[in-house]
Formats: C-alpha cells, structure tokens, sequence
C-alpha cells in the first residue's frame, strides 16, 4: 500500500488531467470528476485505479522529477524540463559529483541535480535574494532532496567559495560578468553551462568566455512539440512549447605557457633536422 507522506500522480484518460501532491490523512484532492480522498488512495498501491463516485478512473502513478519540478511552486521563471535534461547530460552531471549553481530561483534546476548527483553528491545553490532561496529549500525538502543541497545567499560579486567543481551552471541576468567567478570554481576540462533568455545576451557572453580560456563553445535553443495519441488521427498537438531560452555550453581550459627563446631555437632545430631526415629518406 502507499503510505502517508508519499507523493502522488494521478491521471485520469477521459480529460488527460492530472495532479501531483503529498498524501496527508483527512484530505482531499479536488478534481474534474470530484473529490478524491488521500485515505483512498492509501489503499491502493502504484499503478492502481481509483474509482470516483461517478464512475471516472485516476490511475495512481509514482511522480517523475519532470513533472515535479514543472508544477513546484514559483516565484520565478523556471528551468523546464525540456532543457533541463540537456543540461544534465551536457554538463556531465553523475553520482557523487559536486555542481555549483548561481539563480538558485524557485529550484527547479537545483532540485534536478540534487536528484542526479545522488545522496553522496553535493549542490551548492547561489541567490542574492532570502526568500527565492527559502522557497528553493521547501521544494527541495517536498522532493526529498534538501540534505544534498547547500543554499546561500550572497552576491555573486564575492565569488563562489568552490574548487574544482564537477560542473558550474549560471542562470542570471548577466551571466558575461561571472564568467571570471565561474572559471575560479570549475575544475580544468569540466564544463560551464549558461541559460539566457534573450539573443543578444549571447554575444556578450561569447566575448567573456574567449577572454577566459574557455573553449569547445556551443549555443544552442530546444524546441518541444508533443504529438495527440489517437491511434485514428496522430498528428502534433495544436500548441507547443517553443523558446524557453538559450543553452550555452563551454569548456574551462587552461592558459598555454609562453614558449621560451631557447625552447623556440630548440624546435626550429629539431624541425630542421626531420625535414633532413624526410630529405635524405626521399633520395
């Protein structure tokens, strides 16, 4: 049986609605068809149907972190899932690794690589504002995920206090200024991931990651188009979820150090004497 505590997803086929909550005995969840009791629900496991007084069915379903981080409660613009995912896989994100972020927001990318990092990784969340970062940790705890976060409010004037992060990730206004701070907290060779929402925030954050020895740069925006699931008449649903912003992915090498006047002589002699030895070879 489900226990008290427990997330929840139910679905219904009729209207496709559905809904996500914490169980609690003693309430209710309301619905198209009704009232639906969690006491009721109890009763059930995952994967069962819950018959309303009517005759409507809701499936029981264990809830998946998509769906969670796209229904959390918000103050701010969220990172949607149809992004999210990209960036786990493109920032390199695995158990046990240490992901540092800056936009901490309403949580919903901080409360996905919580999910991945798994319960020996580590997320340290950044937000200049108090109350976006005690939302963030509500989320997270509803999630079951806060003791693998670190949440602090500070500027990102004063820097990160991380080292040889696994993966850095900025989602701020004007990322161009932070590149030096991300670079600071990123171990060579792992990777900085950006979100903006306009064009023209790209360039200048083009221009910052040059002058800071990134390299392997890639921009790049996600389409979503979901498709109707009428075996009769399968076509593309009638809206889609189009720009959401753009992704921004790079490199963090290191500078390449100056060749001295003796290393120079050094090599022009060397090459002089292969292109003798390919010479000799030749004839």
């Amino acid at each position: 049986m489900i226990s008290e505590g427990e997330l929840v997803f139910i679905w219904n086929p009729q209207k496709g609605d559905s809904f996500l909550f914490k169980l609690k005995s003693g309430q209710t969840q309301g619905t198209h068809f009704g009232q639906i009791k969690h006491d009721d629900i109890m009763q059930h496991n995952f994967g069962d149907g819950v018959r309303m007084p009517k005759g409507a069915v809701y499936y029981i379903m264990r809830p998946t972190i998509g769906e969670y981080t796209r229904r959390l409660k918000r103050q701010t613009q969220i990172v949607f899932p149809k992004d999210s995912a990209y960036i786990i896989e493109h920032l390199n994100i695995f158990p046990g690794c240490t992901v540092v972020e800056c936009g901490t927001g309403s949580g919903s990318l901080c409360c996905t690589f919580a999910h991945f990092v798994g319960a020996n990784g580590r997320v340290c969340t950044y937000d200049r504002r108090e109350e976006f970062s005690a939302l963030a940790r509500k989320n997270a705890e509803r999630w079951g995920v806060a003791d693998r976060i670190e949440f602090n409010v500070r500027e990102l004037e004063e820097g990160f206090k991380e080292r040889d992060a696994d993966a850095v990730f900025l989602d701020v206004p004007t990322p161009w200024l932070y590149i030096d701070k991300a670079y600071e907290a990123l171990a060579p060779g792992n990777h900085l991931g950006i979100l903006v929402p306009t064009a023209n925030q790209i360039s200048e954050t083009l221009r910052a990651l040059a002058e800071h020895n990134f390299c392997d740069v890639q921009v790049l925006e996600i389409m979503h188009r979901f498709y109707k699931t009428e075996p009769n008449r399968i076509r593309p649903e009638d809206m889609m979820i189009g720009h959401t912003g753009y992704l921004i992915f790079a490199a963090k090498t290191l500078p390449i150090a100056e060749i001295t006047d003796e290393e120079a002589a050094q090599r022009e002699y060397t090459d002089h004497e292969c292109v003798g030895e390919v010479q000799n070879e030749s004839a």
